[in-house]
């Protein structure tokens, strides 16, 4: 699972205009679905300036950990160089989650439920205050090839909302380049 919000949307909003607040937020997610697609992803939902990405379902994949980590690096990368007004925090989770419709029979919604989407969620916000906003889950780390753990450094274990046992974390080592 991948979670990407913006940060400081509400104060970007109310110092521009509504249709370049439009065109911002469709270069930031059009970056998204672009890095997610070429990853083998599924965009989820958008939930206003956030996004909610899944690897591995509706379609299995073997690498999903290893997709979203590659996601989650190149959309970094492309946001600091071509989105440079705004920032995000990305997070991502790996592990089990219930994929499949929600709702109502006349308004049913796909989507995927789990501890490994709301960690995710829960990295994203942490994601917002740690240096190149990328904050991920080290399962999902350690399950990666040594070519994508060599991109990743420990940031040491978070207890997460709604959690008591602390979630060892990582971080991207820089974020241009």
């Amino acid at each position: 699972m991948l979670f990407i919000d913006l940060i400081g949307s509400t104060a970007y909003a109310t110092e521009r205009s509504p249709q370049e607040v439009v065109d911002t937020l469709n270069r930031f997610l059009a970056v998204v679905v672009e890095e997610v697609n070429r990853q083998g992803g599924f965009i989820n939902k958008f939930m206003g300036d956030a996004a909610l990405a899944i690897f591995g379902a509706p379609v299995a994949t073997e690498d999903h950990p290893l997709a979203a980590l590659m996601a989650a690096r190149a959309i970094a990368v492309r946001l600091h160089e071509e989105v440079s007004e705004i920032q995000a925090g990305i997070g991502v989770g790996t592990g089990e989650a219930v994929a499949g419709n929600i709702g109502e029979e006349s308004r049913f919604e796909y989507t995927v439920i789990g501890d490994s989407v709301n960690a995710a969620s829960r990295l994203c916000d942490l994601a917002k205050t740690v240096p190149g906003h990328v904050l991920v889950a080290w399962d999902a780390v350690a399950q990666a090839p040594a070519e994508e753990q060599a991109y990743w450094e420990p940031a040491g274990d978070q207890v997460l909302r709604g959690r008591s046992q602390p979630t060892a974390t990582g971080r991207l080592r820089a974020v241009a380049g």
